[in-house]
């Protein structure tokens, strides 16, 4: 007989609830901390951006606010933000353009609060997580959560009544729709190989078999990645805001605070995409080389710890997030369409089947999922790596830049440029 594991949907390891008084204030703790530091973080992110780009470009960037680091420069926006007057233009929907900014930012913050950012304290009153909401759903609570964000791009364009801010919100809906399906299917796998949609299950996953699911599931983590940037509208897939053909997209008619908010959601959408590799795919909190953290609680000394880990690790991508944005052109809309329907889905509907096949057959062989399981999974995982993108792309099929035109084609269109260019009169000049 086939041996089919079988998988809890909560925690197996039984955990003695905590006094209600205890549960109550550690719980209003956790969210006054996280969501300060959220908010206080995507504030700093607009600084870190600016500073990043500078240091890219060979430039100095913010320095007259704060000192020489610039430091107080977010606090000097925000101000002149809220100092500036708020427009509300006589054509426009009133109740949906004012509640269009809160729909964009809000998502991003709640969902963080089913992201565990570090292994459980082991107090004297009893073991308390460290995320704010343990919910046994708490993967797919983050994605129905954060797919809510498009409504109010959508929404912003459409009571504008403005037609580039219609078409920014046309293109958003659009892009984020599509890529949305990719990034679900993506993570199908590493629902397979946690066998749990809970997230800190996830990550005691990748603790149990001492290899993260990057190595394991490279390309659900290639394509998690682009659809987090099509998601969250960075370069190259900024095409809602197209500041040089919409002149600034579906935030057209927007001013002030009520403008800010969509840049600052943007941040925040990084922020939490962020958070989301660094636990799906990079271990999240644990701690290497052991498995203390996994079985029970720490002390307060290695909670902090997990903490700081799980903060390198999203801040590692937030600057990858900005890295991209100043390094690579933006597509046209023709290419990034083909790219997520046409590459995108396919490829992460067929990553799904081979991950179940192999993992069908690993069961079938009795090899539990341990280190051993994980190294059998890394080498299918190089294998499929090797074929996808050295095989079967070499550049043309993943790579939505390069022209349909063949070499013969642009050979002709290079002579009739010549030789249009010999009749021009000012040629002889």
């Amino acid at each position: 007989m086939i041996p089919v594991p079988v998988y809890a949907v909560v925690h197996t390891t039984p955990e003695p609830p905590l006094p209600f008084w205890v549960f109550l204030i550690s719980t209003v703790v956790k969210m006054v901390v996280v969501f300060t530091v959220y908010m206080v973080g995507v504030a700093l992110l607009t600084l870190a951006e600016r500073k990043i780009s500078a240091w890219i470009q060979g430039r100095l960037g913010p320095n007259r606010v704060g000192g020489k680091l610039g430091l107080l420069q977010p606090a000097a926006d925000g101000v002149k933000n809220i100092m500036k007057e708020e427009t509300l233009p006589t054509h426009v929907n009133k109740p949906i353009f004012m509640l269009a900014p809160m729909l964009a930012f809000i998502p991003a913050m709640v969902a963080w609060a089913v992201i565990p950012f570090g292994a459980p304290w082991d107090s004297k009153w009893g073991r308390i997580p460290m995320v704010v909401a343990d919910l046994p759903v708490g993967f797919l609570f983050t994605l129905a959560i954060s797919s809510l964000g498009v409504y109010g791009i959508v929404l912003a364009g459409w009571s504008s009544n403005n037609k580039y801010a219609l078409l920014g919100g046309l293109r958003s809906s659009a892009q984020m729709i599509s890529y949305e399906i990719a990034m679900g299917m993506s993570l199908i796998p590493v629902l397979l190989l946690a066998g749990n949609v809970t997230l800190n299950e996830i990550v005691d996953q990748q603790a149990n078999m001492h290899i993260w699911n990057v190595l394991t599931l490279t390309i659900s983590f290639f394509i998690f990645v682009v659809a987090a940037f099509a998601e969250t509208n960075r370069l190259p897939f900024d095409l809602p805001e197209a500041e040089s053909e919409l002149i600034a997209g579906y935030h057209t008619e927007y001013s002030a605070m009520k403008f800010s908010m969509f840049p600052i959601s943007e941040y925040a959408n990084m922020a939490t995409s962020s958070a989301l590799m660094a636990t799906l795919f990079f271990g999240g909190w644990d701690i290497p080389f052991t498995r203390v953290d996994n079985t029970t609680g720490v002390s307060f000394l290695m909670t902090l710890l997990s903490i700081g880990l799980f903060g390198l690790k999203t801040l590692f991508f937030i600057f990858v997030f900005i890295w991209i944005r100043w390094t690579l052109p933006r597509f046209r809309y023709d290419q990034l369409m083909s790219l997520g329907w046409k590459f995108m889905l396919p490829l992460a509907l067929s990553y799904i089947v081979i991950v179940a096949s192999v993992m069908l057959g690993l069961d079938y062989v009795g090899l539990e999922r341990g280190f051993f399981y994980g190294l059998a999974m890394l080498g299918v995982n190089v294998v499929l790596v090797i074929i996808t993108f050295f095989l079967l792309d070499r550049g043309r099929v993943i790579s939505p830049a390069y022209g349909r035109a063949t070499p013969q084609q642009i050979a002709r269109l290079r002579a009739v440029t010549t030789s249009r260019s010999h009749l021009s009169p000012q040629s002889g000049d």
